[in-house]
């Protein structure tokens, strides 16, 4: 009796990945080594572009008796996969959902980048699946679990994903095939050999570590270095050094390199200045005092940099975004970059611009509104990449030295002061509600619309802090509140929830 049995391979990618070439490389690699393949694949949807499930199933030759050929599945069986492979983060998660990744048999080879669907990408808060559990997940379920950004490996060696995770594949062993067979298939494709051949060099290093005994790391510090500020900044650093506990270095020099980007030093100066007070009025516990100081360092320096639209025009004409999208299309020097952008300011937005009691009087004035509404009614393409819309957005971006003196900045200062104090005031006493205070600017976020919804969500959720204070169960009503604000731009949610404090 034969126990000889296939060896059953399954490949998740998505669309222009080189999902079908994978599938074709391993199929040519098996027939030209004594076995019989078998392909097919099943297109689905992924929220992000085109997914497809590639089946492989290989069985030697020498095993058949004479005259026969063995009968292959068409589709992978959960429990009896050999070899799953992903090109992506997510897609590593639909295998392991499909229970087609098992402890005792699967070796599973993953792509760590991520592709976000249009559901993470729409959420109001951070609608992001967690790759950290994606990733634990893998390690549980598979035999032999070899994870890396593979699609930046493809990108550094200029070829597609999928020589670097062929390249992976080899180096497990897995299949009864040495290195230099899987490059000659490679090289039997006869298109883009070279960068192909590099790509699965690549891969295959990456694999091989990933595949050597563990070495024992050094002990690493507990708290992060201060990472470099440059020289404009190296006051504050040093005053961050001198006055803040060490736990909140890295979050306060990304927060003044933040705040100085979007204003200047001295508005830098002003981010720690606001966060001074907080420090006497810390917990005892040591945990949760560096808890709360650091996120509520990381929430004022993301409110501090509010998105108007000075800070729109100066993000949309920096030449780190120009240079970013000519990377991500590919841009060769033979080929022009055009960008559009779709604006659509309304009379608000305008207000908020302007000196601060000009501003007020434009929004109460209903003449001059009347005056400004028209032209504000329809959104307008500006293309960023001509000569005129882009000095149109500079020109807007310029006002920067002027912001201060806007309605907007008077309104958000205003704002953050009291929110601040809130969280000062509860630091000492209720110190696990004052996080949830820290962490509820999470809803105050965006531009137009976007804002006016956020801010609206966050003045009825603050508005039952009183209450909350009171009972035993504040700090967990707030999250629930704040979890409810996001979880639906319509607000249901956050109605039904207020009900029922």
């Amino acid at each position: 009796m034969n126990n000889e049995r296939a060896i059953t391979i399954a490949i998740l990618a998505m669309g222009g990945e080189g999902g079908g070439v994978l599938a074709d490389w391993l199929v040519d690699l098996a027939e030209q080594n004594g076995y019989f393949a078998q392909t097919t694949s099943v297109p689905g949807v992924a929220q992000r572009t085109g997914a497809t499930v590639y089946y492989l199933e290989m069985f030697p030759e020498a095993a058949v008796p004479a005259g026969r050929r063995p009968v292959m599945a068409l589709s992978p069986v959960p429990g009896e996969v050999d070899i799953v492979i992903a090109s992506e983060l997510m897609e590593a998660g639909r295998a392991l959902q499909r229970g087609l990744v098992t402890a005792n048999r699967t070796t599973f080879v993953a792509s760590t980048h991520r592709v976000y669907s249009m559901t993470e990408r729409t959420a109001m808060g951070d609608g992001r699946v967690s790759s950290d559990k994606l990733l634990e997940g893998g390690r549980a379920a598979a035999r032999h679990f070899i994870r890396a950004d593979f699609a930046r490996l493809a990108e550094d060696t200029g070829s597609l994903i999928s020589p670097t995770l062929y390249g992976a594949l080899a180096a497990t062993g897995r299949l009864p095939f040495s290195r230099e067979q899987f490059e000659a298939t490679i090289s039997r494709g006869g298109v883009g050999v070279t960068s192909s051949l590099k790509a699965f060099a690549a891969g295959f290093a990456v694999a091989q570590q990933a595949l050597a005994p563990p070495v024992a790391a050094a002990a690493m510090p507990d708290v992060a270095p201060m990472p470099p500020v440059g020289a404009r900044l190296a006051a504050l650093a040093q005053r961050i050094a001198l006055n803040f506990p060490a736990t909140s270095h890295a979050t306060l020099a990304a927060g003044i390199v933040r705040a100085a980007d979007y204003q200047d030093v001295a508005y830098a100066a002003t981010y720690l200045d606001r966060l001074q007070p907080l420090l006497t009025r810390l917990p005892a516990d040591p945990a949760l005092a560096a808890e709360l100081l650091d996120e509520s360092a990381r929430h004022l320096a993301l409110w501090m940099s509010y998105e108007d639209t000075v800070r729109v025009a100066d993000l949309k004409t920096r030449r780190s975004r120009f240079a970013r999208v000519g990377g991500e299309v590919k841009l060769s020097n033979t080929q022009h970059l055009g960008i559009n952008e779709f604006l659509h300011p309304r009379v608000e937005e305008i207000a908020d611009t302007l000196p601060a009691g000009l501003g007020r009087w434009l929004l109460a004035t209903p003449w001059a509104r009347a005056c400004i509404e028209p032209f504000t009614r329809k959104g307008r393409i500006v293309q960023t990449s001509s000569i005129r819309g882009y000095l149109l957005l500079y020109t807007i971006a310029a006002l920067r030295p002027l912001r201060p003196r806007s309605l907007r900045f008077q309104v958000e200062q205003q704002r953050i002061d009291g929110w601040l104090a809130t969280i000062t005031s509860l630091a000492s006493t209720q110190p696990a509600l004052a996080l949830e205070v820290a962490r509820s600017q999470r809803l105050v976020k965006g531009y137009g619309d976007t804002h006016v919804r956020g801010w609206r969500s966050f003045e009825r959720v603050m508005s039952k802090l009183p209450q909350l204070q009171a009972g035993p169960d504040g700090a967990r009503t707030l999250q629930a509140l704040s979890q409810a604000a996001l979880a639906d731009d319509s607000g249901k949610a956050l109605e039904q929830m207020l009900a029922t404090v």
